[in-house]
């Protein structure tokens, strides 16, 4: 893990159709997760990621590189009625979470999700709230066992489906 070569910090307006190019790219190459005809609203929220930061405390993250390239990026948010998830998440309270983690299949291995979602949980502590609620599907297996390695456990009070994708939800106490 190099991940010391890179530093998170708030994604630019100038770089947001960038990341959202990121994110359809990372998204789209996931064995097993539905392609742009399948979920058009979601591929469309991915490219248009940085419209996410209009909502209250809600943050794009960025890691960039010691050649000032963006690697890998994650949507935060503090308070997850604005996170736009399904199933009952929206009405956890004292509750932050994430979305959208994404990595540079070039830069994969390195520890760039490990140090995005790092953040994410720092910036909860600070906050001083109680947990941060997350999801995430099958194709997701590196992500899944990342989560799990830094403390979240499954929680399927949280589990919903976006269409016909089944989404499962995690919990991590802070």
């Amino acid at each position: 893990m190099r991940s010391k070569e890179y530093i998170v910090r708030n994604a630019k307006p100038s770089e947001f159709e960038g990341i959202g190019k990121l994110m359809v790219q990372v998204y789209s190459g996931l064995e097993g997760f539905p392609n742009e005809s399948e979920q058009p609203n979601y591929y469309k929220m991915l490219a248009n990621v940085g419209e996410l930061t209009n909502k209250p405390g809600t943050e794009l993250l960025v890691a960039i590189s010691s050649h000032d390239q963006i690697s890998g990026a994650v949507v935060y948010f503090s308070d997850l009625k604005y996170s736009g998830v399904g199933g009952t998440a929206i009405k956890e309270q004292n509750a932050s979470g994430f979305r959208l983690l994404a990595v540079d299949h070039l830069a994969r291995g390195q520890g760039i999700g490990k140090l995005l979602v790092n953040e994410c949980i720092r910036k909860s502590k600070d906050k001083m709230l109680n947990q941060m609620v997350i999801h995430t599907t099958m194709a997701m297996q590196t992500a899944w066992r990342m989560y799990e390695n830094l403390g979240f456990r499954r929680s399927e009070d949280l589990d919903f489906k976006q269409g016909e994708l089944p989404v499962f939800g995690f919990r991590l106490i802070l």
